[in-house]
């Protein structure tokens, strides 16, 4: 094949392509349609709430706040709706001192965590979507934010990068250096998760790749306002009173959209899976990270972090060389490395493969252990992460 003509045929193979899933979606998804949620057992709900499973059963059948839905042999579920609706009634009714909505108090900031990794595949959007919906559904208002070109984190909550975001609807609409600059909250959208919004991405974010450098070439940075590292914490602070929580699925490259996100972090989150091929190049994004950070923070830029901890992702305690790794970090990096990793499940990538997290998928779609071993790994390391979160926040 002559190589002036492998340009058409790769621009042949994507139209293609972008036709026959746009031609999948239509049948599987019209253009009406909107994702839903599952109904969550009166179990699942308590946790959430953080009563207990008899206590929540109680007001069930003393007729006390939302009331769930009720099977013939008396399986009580709420949808999320519901969850959140008896939340405020815990709280309208709670003794002194005792909180059931844990909004932001005065005094307490803004938690922006960036969820980052050099290398793809490490369960970077797996951790952002399952943390962002946790977050959500134990009471927190939560803005996830996608800056992945690939923007998976918009398609797991049903929004398809390709066909459902048009120009200027992704985070560079808010920080593109041009007249056509729009507010965050323009853009911001309502997932099928109450508590949680989306800033979604497609690959309009790499526009905001290529202009950087030309915009800091001609010496333009102070036209702009802020230097480029700034711009996305000016975006955040805009709509900063309306959430508690932002979640950024970073791309898997230190780049200007990777560096804007640190430098408006609180929080950094590094997953990395324990083989050595992984570990090797966390090794090389740290090492690339802390020389850019220093160079930034010398140029202005914030560099305060509450916290930053590593998380081990799609980890196989059977298998020995993964578990001698982890050995190896939790030696190195001590108690900045999370206690709790995220273990290799079928029932997340199974999830996976249609879009859905496992906050998302029915319990029935897997074996109860397969299930209930996934979802016990998750909870354990989002609730870490929202320890960390309110620590930050002075809690005890």
């Amino acid at each position: 094949m002559a190589i002036d003509a492998v340009d058409r045929l790769i621009i042949e193979q994507a139209e293609e392509l972008s036709e026959r899933l746009k031609r999948h979606r239509v049948e599987m998804f019209p253009p009406t349609a909107q994702k839903g949620l599952r109904e969550f057992q009166l179990g699942e709900a308590a946790k959430f709430l953080g009563v207990t499973s008899g206590y929540l059963r109680n007001l069930s059948l003393e007729g006390k706040g939302p009331q769930p839905q009720v099977t013939p042999s008396g399986r009580r579920s709420y949808t999320a709706a519901q969850i959140e609706e008896m939340r405020r009634f815990l709280e309208q009714n709670a003794r002194t001192g005792t909180r059931y909505v844990p909004h932001r108090r005065a005094g307490e900031h803004l938690q922006i965590i960036a969820v980052v990794n050099f290398k793809g595949g490490s369960g970077k959007t797996t951790t952002a979507a399952h943390l962002s919906q946790h977050l959500a559904l134990t009471g927190h208002r939560v803005l996830a934010v996608d800056l992945d070109p690939q923007a998976s984190l918009s398609a797991i909550h049903g929004v398809q990068p390709e066909f459902d975001v048009g120009e200027n609807e992704t985070l560079f609409g808010a920080i593109r250096y041009d007249d056509e600059r729009r507010p965050l909250q323009e853009i911001i959208r309502k997932t099928n998760f109450p508590n949680l919004d989306l800033v979604p991405g497609n690959l309009e974010l790499m526009e905001f790749e290529h202009d950087t450098p030309r915009v800091l070439a001609q010496g333009r940075s102070e036209e702009y306002g802020r230097i480029f590292f700034a711009r996305l914490d000016d975006a955040l602070v805009s709509v900063a009173d309306q959430y508690d929580v932002v979640v950024i699925d970073c791309p898997p490259q230190l780049g200007f959209l990777t560096m804007s996100a640190i430098c408006g972090a609180t929080a950094v989150l590094i997953t990395v899976h324990p083989q050595m091929l992984d570990v090797m190049s966390m090794c090389q994004f740290l090492q690339m990270m802390g020389e850019v950070l220093s160079t930034l923070k010398e140029a202005g830029g914030n560099m305060n972090l509450d916290w930053l901890r590593y998380l081990i992702t799609r980890y196989d305690p059977q298998d020995g060389p993964q578990t001698q790794m982890v050995a190896f970090m939790r030696s190195l990096f001590k108690n900045l490395v999370l206690t709790n990793p995220m273990v290799r499940s079928v029932a997340i990538s199974d999830a996976a493969m249609t879009n859905q997290t496992l906050y998302e998928v029915d319990r029935s779609s897997f074996t109860r252990s397969t299930y209930d071993r996934a979802m016990e790994a998750m909870e354990a390391v989002n609730g870490e992460i929202v320890d960390l979160i309110h620590a930050a926040w002075g809690r005890g």
